[in-house]
């Protein structure tokens, strides 16, 4: 099932039918593309959307980053909590949000590698970049 994990019904629908799911995807803003396939993304290093950071931080900068991180964790949970409820019901049985990620098969991210920072990706990961560039006029 080739699916977006912004909507979590084909998420749902492949784990009710115990098939493999291909997400295709930009990211999410929670960060939670690199933390359901388990990669290391420490929050010392790698700078959280919206906070401008770079990769070299200061130290107030880093304790801004660990302050945006744990915001961003209950802004998911509260984003997607009626979709967890539904796949909750639809599975009968007690799911979280990293439940139903963690199992896809394949993370098709629509991003560059190269404008990313560094970091260690798990195999399943395929970065795909340049697929909504438009030709400038």
């Amino acid at each position: 099932v080739l699916t977006d994990p912004i909507f979590m019904c084909g998420a749902t629908l492949a784990n009710y039918f115990s098939l493999p799911f291909v997400f295709f995807m930009r990211g999410f803003p929670c960060n939670l593309h690199y933390e359901a396939p388990q990669c290391p993304s420490p929050l010392s290093y790698i700078p959280r959307l919206f906070t401008f950071n770079s990769d070299h931080m200061t130290f107030f900068q880093r304790v801004e980053n660990a302050l945006v991180a744990l915001l961003e964790f209950g802004y998911c949970n509260g984003f997607y909590e009626d979709a967890i409820k539904f796949s909750s019901e639809v599975l009968q049985r007690d799911v979280s949000l990293l439940d139903l990620l963690n199992s896809a098969s394949i993370w098709l991210l629509r991003f560059d590698f190269v404008f990313e920072y560094v970091r260690p990706v798990m195999p399943n990961m395929v970065f795909i970049g340049g697929i909504n560039c438009a030709q400038k006029k």
